[in-house]
């Protein structure tokens, strides 16, 4: 299936899980109205993608495959893209990055309020953890408990709120390419990691071999993920990027551009997409799309 096909397809399939799970009654419209804002915004879906391809690395798994409830790799690609959004949503914040703009559009606090959208991310956080815990007929307990503790580690003090704190008390100071890579590693590489070992999670056991390939692969996808923002952030706009161009140099924040310059940045993001693409030679089933989303995260221009 040829990448375009795949990034459609799985769009089409996460987001009617979405929409079907944010169907729910609830009392409190407006918040839901907010969830339901902060998801459908026009996200790339970049973790739910690298959850389908990663089960597509390891076993016979189809994403055009349909189903009637959710599978279990559905379940976990929500998850992650709920917990992408609510960390969105909380970042955007005026005790954070205080942006006014995601996605071209304005931000959830902006759009609702500030009490609002704080109240959207709690509530995007633990419904991912909700979904997780689920009981699933295609899932033995000790997975799921594995599952959960995944997210919750790339989520929480050594994952992405570690990472953003990280982020917050290096404004304004001077800091080193190691102290950078370990925040990016936290603020962004965490989930992206996540995504990929719960979609493999699902589908198979995973010997040594295999989980030392994906680890490599996430890493260097997240990693080169964060670059490449870091790069658009200089080079784009702000219509192209849909959030404020040259964000990071006006909150005086380090990025890799100012570390090593454009050209360096570039140089690094190139050598972190080979390295990624390396790392799936380890793996038996079908790694076209993990390949190509690592293409696409090094090329992309938003």
């Amino acid at each position: 299936m040829e990448f375009a096909r795949f990034q459609e397809t799985s769009m089409t399939r996460i987001d009617q899980c979405l929409k079907q799970q944010l169907k729910q009654k609830a009392e409190a419209k407006h918040l839901l109205s907010a969830m339901e804002y902060s998801v459908f915004n026009g996200g790339k879906r970049v973790r739910p993608l690298l959850v389908y391809g990663a089960a597509q690395a390891l076993s016979a798994f189809n994403v055009d495959e349909q189903t009637q409830a959710p599978h279990a790799t559905d379940l976990c690609a929500m998850a992650v893209e709920m917990i992408h959004a609510y960390s969105l949503v909380h970042d955007d914040l005026p005790a954070m990055d205080d942006d006014d703009l995601r996605r071209g559009k304005p931000t959830c606090h902006i759009a609702f309020d500030e009490a609002t959208a704080i109240l959207a991310g709690d509530a995007l956080q633990t419904e991912a953890f909700s979904l997780l815990s689920q009981s699933q007929a295609d899932l033995a307990p000790t997975t799921q408990l594995k599952l959960i503790n995944i997210l919750a580690q790339a989520s929480g003090l050594i994952g992405m709120a570690g990472g953003q704190s990280l982020d917050l008390e290096a404004v304004d100071k001077q800091v080193d390419l190691a102290y950078l890579e370990t925040m990016h590693a936290h603020k962004t590489g965490a989930l992206i990691k996540a995504s990929i070992l719960m979609g493999a999670y699902c589908q198979a056991d995973i010997n040594p071999t295999q989980l030392k390939a994906l680890e490599t692969y996430a890493q260097a996808i997240g990693l080169a993920f964060q670059v490449q923002d870091d790069i658009l952030d200089v080079i784009s706009d702000t219509k192209t990027l849909g959030k404020q161009q040259g964000a990071d140099a006006a909150l005086n924040k380090p990025t890799y551009v100012s570390l090593i310059g454009l050209d360096g940045a570039k140089e690094k993001a190139t050598t972190l997409h080979q390295t990624a693409l390396d790392a799936l030679s380890d793996l038996p089933g079908n790694t076209e799309q993990l390949a190509n989303i690592a293409n696409y995260i090094v090329k992309r221009i938003n």
